[in-house]
């Protein structure tokens, strides 16, 4: 059975993520064959990895460490490029001055921190639009910053590749979601881990990239008053769109220490609010192992909130707290496809994964690169 979206894939037949080349400022990703000099300076090198999706504008900076990188700078900023593509098909010119004041900063911080690598990739709201190439084009003209719209294939495969180090080492199998603001990407990887450099694309047996996140979601069924026929009318809409990756890997959850590892703002929000945090904690969030019956009643408590009431929360904020119950109910989908009692929550991903991939590609760590 083949999955949409050529979802279904064995891992020898789809290279890892590599970059395509750029004309931006900073030398876009290029194979470990040909590294740019930037790259080559050893100890000095200084690589950036932006993720521009439907929702969020996030950048990281870093350098090559001994156990993987040292993040020297980062930026994130909500900046919903994608809003209104839950109705429509074009992105508002709203949406793409706050995206463009976004990126501004990020161009000054990487100037600023001599970044020697890049990879700038944007994902859903710009393959989606009608209008995608056309801002694309403006941030190039504008900005002199180019973009690499990624494909969903990439996309997932960056993801894996970022949050993969906190699967359990002794899982035989493991189910890997990213809930973003336009689609949702999801792989079975399968087997034993190899190893803390090892690649770990080569694990995943199939992949998936739901046409659906946070954003589109909420905006067709709503997220101000979200009543539990609502939530529930989101959630079966998610596991329709599951169902064929779903089929696929049905034996992921027999195997030994089988697991969850969720990657999202979704996730980490889920993780914050069970521990009660009064403000955001990445080091306390970040790695967190969860049980079932711990996520359920998050979501159990959220469905019964008011706006107001998840506004209020220390963990959601104004900004998303339309949109937290839409990522709630991916993940229930999610969780109901695939049953586990340990879920593990990851605040990294695909700007993780960029950075990872081209370090690897560059043999950092072998070069004695890192510090």
């Amino acid at each position: 059975m083949a999955i949409k979206s050529e979802a279904a894939a064995k891992a020898e037949d789809v290279p890892s993520p590599q970059g395509a080349p750029a004309s931006s400022p900073w030398p876009a990703s290029r194979p470990a064959s040909a590294p740019p000099k930037a790259a080559r300076r050893g100890r000095g090198s200084t690589y950036a990895a932006l993720d521009l999706g439907t929702n969020n504008c996030r950048l990281l900076i870093a350098e090559p460490s001994h156990w993987g990188f040292r993040v020297v700078d980062a930026f994130s900023r909500i900046v919903r490029l994608g809003e209104g593509l839950g109705h429509g098909n074009s992105l508002s010119e709203g949406a793409i001055e706050r995206t463009l004041e976004a990126l501004k900063i990020c161009k000054d911080k990487m100037a600023a921190r001599h970044v020697g690598r890049a990879r700038l990739v944007a994902t859903e709201a710009c393959r989606l639009a009608t209008n995608g190439p056309a801002f694309t084009e403006r941030v190039r003209d504008e900005l002199g910053i180019e973009l690499e719209v990624v494909d969903r294939r990439t996309e997932a495969y960056l993801a894996v590749t970022g949050c993969a180090s906190l699967a359990d080492p002794r899982a035989h199998s493991v189910i890997v979601f990213d809930i973003g603001g336009g689609s949702t990407e999801i792989a079975w990887l399968d087997g034993p881990a190899q190893g803390m450099f090892a690649d770990p694309c080569k694990r995943i047996r199939a992949w998936d990239s739901l046409p659906v996140g946070v954003v589109t979601l909420a905006e067709r069924h709503g997220g101000i008053d979200v009543t539990p026929q609502i939530f529930e009318g989101m959630v079966e809409e998610v596991s329709e769109l599951l169902l064929d990756f779903a089929l696929i890997a049905a034996q992921a959850e027999r195997a030994p220490h089988f697991h969850l590892l969720g990657t999202s703002g979704t996730v980490t929000t889920v993780g914050g609010i069970h521990l009660g945090l009064a403000r955001y904690d990445r080091r306390r969030v970040d790695g967190l192992w969860l049980q079932d019956e711990n996520v359920q009643n998050v979501v159990d408590r959220l469905i019964d909130t008011t706006f107001d009431e998840r506004a209020a929360n220390p963990c959601i904020g104004k900004e998303r707290a339309d949109l937290v119950l839409a990522g709630c109910a991916i993940l229930e989908a999610i969780r109901r496809a695939f049953p586990s009692e340990r879920l593990r929550i990851a605040d990294r991903g695909l700007r993780e994964g960029i950075l990872m991939t081209m370090m690897r590609e560059d043999q950092a760590w072998r070069r004695g690169n890192g510090r």
